[in-house]
């Protein structure tokens, strides 16, 4: 059957929405830090655009037209070099640290972070690897049907141990910089994947548990992490630390009413809210726009998973299905436990708000993910 000669038109028109939309909020966010540090109401917003929204447009794009078989062939290597970036973060005068945490890599020409671009290699990593190891076909028009796979590998339990071997490398990496929420959404996005290939239902079981498990280990091992959730559930325990943070994202989300103070009328962004470009832009938006614009995004992201789960539905081969879940599902979840943790229904993780909060590295892999998508749209049935 011959594919589609065009990408999925609708969404394009929601990326396009939530760039703009990201845009705005930046300028308005961003103008008063930048005067101040830089004597220029523009620097963050020029940086975000020059650094971020330029390459991730160009590679995007690029991306869209090449042969889906070409990342297939050549994800183990794609994955492998990611995993030698966030090696070298370790390295010293290459390796950046901030806050505590070392996952920036310095390379003189450019600065990026490793981990936002492991999202995407270890999606088409284990798509290719998963459609090799299980049989085809797992996907119908009327949706997903988890059908347990024949395959020797997964029936003798050897493909869930090199799946759980894959998560540990990657967790070992992760948790040395320290990046539990990159880590988070990998793993949630991988077991999704993976149960998504048809392999046994039991593995998925085991995988949750053992994960679930790490997760406690994680919680022990390091009191402010533990702290964190302590806080999470009680924000007056600190009242000036992380439950300073929780505060006052609630409040500017509930000063913003219904339709919002106005784009550039935000108070908290003023020295009240830590990080209102990054982790919290959700409340400065939510301020400016208001409680429907904050659904509107939220829509939006809906509207963008479910054009992911079309695509994957209607493509014709395995790989093709996991890739288009595996990218769409990571940017909509990563998406909602950034909003869900700004309105405390989640604990605060750290991780950006796609497409929205400031930072190069992350806007890149997620057009860049995009540029997938709109590939393997043009191929549907």
């Amino acid at each position: 059957m011959a594919g589609k000669k065009h990408s999925d038109i609708t969404l394009i028109v929601i990326c396009s929405i939530l760039i703009v939309l990201g845009i705005l909020i930046l300028s308005s966010v961003s103008a008063t830090f930048s005067l101040e540090k830089f004597g220029s109401p523009f620097y963050f917003l020029s940086h975000q655009i020059f650094f971020g929204l330029i390459p991730g447009l160009i590679l995007a794009f690029l991306i869209s037209k090449i042969k889906i078989s070409f990342l297939k062939k050549w994800s183990p290597l794609l994955l492998l070099l990611n995993l030698g970036l966030l090696g070298m973060v370790f390295l010293p005068k290459v390796g950046v640290s901030t806050g505590g945490a070392t996952r920036w890599v310095n390379l003189k020409i450019i600065s990026l972070q490793p981990a936002e671009f492991l999202k995407l290699t270890f999606v088409i990593y284990l798509a290719a690897w998963l459609a090799s190891k299980t049989q085809p076909g797992q996907v119908s028009k009327k949706g997903f049907k988890h059908k347990e796979a024949s395959a020797d590998s997964f029936s003798s339990g050897s493909g869930l141990i090199a799946f759980l071997v894959l998560l540990i490398l990657i967790s070992i990496f992760l948790i040395l910089q320290p990046n539990i929420s990159t880590l988070g959404v990998i793993v949630l996005v991988g077991i999704l994947m993976y149960f998504s290939a048809g392999t046994p239902l039991w593995h998925s079981i085991l995988i949750v548990l053992i994960a679930s498990g790490g997760l406690l280990i994680l919680l022990k091992t390091a009191s402010y992490r533990t702290n964190r959730l302590l806080i999470f559930l009680n924000p007056e325990l600190d009242p000036m630390g992380i439950g300073y943070q929780i505060k006052q994202a609630l409040i500017g989300i509930g000063s913003g009413g219904l339709f919002g103070l106005g784009l550039g009328m935000s108070r908290q962004k003023f020295g009240f809210l830590p990080q209102p470009m990054a982790d919290t832009i959700f409340a400065i938006l939510a301020e400016e726009l208001g409680f429907i614009g904050g659904l509107i995004l939220i829509f939006l992201f809906l509207i963008f998973l479910w054009r992911g789960i079309k695509i994957a539905k209607n493509s014709p081969d395995k790989f093709s299905q996991l890739l288009a879940l595996g990218i769409s599902s990571w940017i909509c979840l990563q998406a909602f436990i950034n909003i869900g943790a700004m309105m405390r229904i989640l604990p605060p993780t750290g991780i950006p708000l796609p497409f929205i909060s400031y930072g190069g590295s992350h806007l890149i892999a997620e057009l860049m993910g995009v540029g997938i998508l709109l590939n393997l749209s043009k191929n549907t049935n």
